[in-house]
């Protein structure tokens, strides 16, 4: 995830570094708008310490994915401060959120209280926006709510799929809700929900999504919700037919017969480790057992924010994608077209 944090409009702070079952990410830039997925910007992160030449893919499958479940807060915190890039302005579990008050004091913010703007997933790498300043967040959260509304994609996702769209773009909907099942919260589709389903929780979602490059049977997707509900873009996904790498959640609502797909029931398919095909396997030297602990290949890569002035322009916030989600991309032969 990458955190940027925001003092006032003219001054941010920006955190780095890609990390996997937790929020993760890395730097700030204000580049000119593009339609793929590079790094190209005013800030780049570099690597602090010496650099070590990476070893054979299959030697390192998930390269660059950091637990906190294995890091003491003293630990998290540290990495986290050693993790800005840029900083301009005054200078129970174990979560990004646990840690904000030691992470404000190491950055030397004094009593200043961090807060959480704009943050993805749980699972999902890339941007996170914290602020100090609660007049800052409010107006970022208030234009997130009118962009929304009035459908402008503020948030750019890139995604490697387990299978390929049958159509290069296109528009997704679905109505969804939340169910609790064995203990877990689960995103369920509701075909054509009544006046009473809305009433009781059920959302209507809409996402864009690009096929960027295809190969090996996979794609890299460029996704854009325009509404914000838990796990939407993967859902999304899984209605396509596509599951996104690494969902051991949802990816068993998408079943395969002959060589054909098609939907499960989602209320009666059980959440099970996503299943790749032995020929997929091979092309990212995993073996079965690695696969159960793939990480979701689901990032958040740019973020569209307002000027820190009325009249200045718009910013736009970029996060480099992990080494293990690059890492998929080399072995899939799936050039960034």
């Amino acid at each position: 995830m990458r955190a940027v944090l925001a003092q006032e409009m003219g001054g941010r702070r920006v955190l780095g570094r890609v990390w996997g079952g937790w929020w993760r990410g890395p730097g700030l830039c204000a580049a000119p708008k593009t339609a793929d997925f590079g790094t190209e910007g005013r800030h780049h992160l570099q690597p602090r310490g010496p650099s070590k030449r990476s070893g054979p893919l299959e030697e390192q499958p998930f390269r660059g994915l950091l637990r906190p479940e294995n890091l003491s807060r003293e630990e998290l915190v540290d990495v986290l401060r050693a993790a800005v890039v840029d900083q301009k302005g005054k200078p129970g579990e174990l979560t990004l959120l646990s840690v904000l008050p030691e992470l404000s004091q190491g950055l030397g913010l004094g009593g200043q209280e961090l807060q959480l703007v704009h943050a993805s997933g749980k699972e999902t790498s890339g941007l996170v926006l914290l602020s100090t300043c609660p007049q800052t967040a409010s107006r970022l959260q208030k234009f997130f709510i009118h962009s929304r509304r009035s459908q402008r994609p503020t948030a750019t996702y890139c995604a490697v799929t387990d299978g390929i769209p049958a159509t290069s773009e296109g528009k997704i909907q679905a109505a969804l809700k939340l169910e609790h099942t064995d203990g877990v919260d689960l995103v369920v589709p509701v075909k054509s929900p009544s006046r009473k389903d809305i009433l009781e929780g059920v959302k209507r979602t809409l996402s864009h999504f690009r096929v960027v490059a295809t190969g090996s049977g996979c794609a890299l997707v460029q996704l854009q919700p325009l509404t914000a509900f838990p796990s939407q873009l993967q859902v999304h996904m899984v209605l396509e037919l596509c599951p996104v790498l690494g969902d051991h959640t949802y990816s068993a609502r998408v079943g395969t017969v002959l060589g054909q797909r098609f939907l499960l029931p989602a209320a009666s398919t059980k959440t099970q480790r996503q299943v790749l095909d032995e020929a997929l396997l091979r092309r990212l030297h995993l073996s079965p057992s690695q696969a159960t602990r793939l990480p979701l290949h689901l990032h958040l890569h740019r973020l569209h924010l307002p000027g820190a002035r009325p009249r200045d322009a718009p910013l736009e916030l970029l996060a480099p994608l992990p080494p293990y989600f690059s890492r998929t991309l080399q072995c899939l032969g799936l050039g960034q077209q």
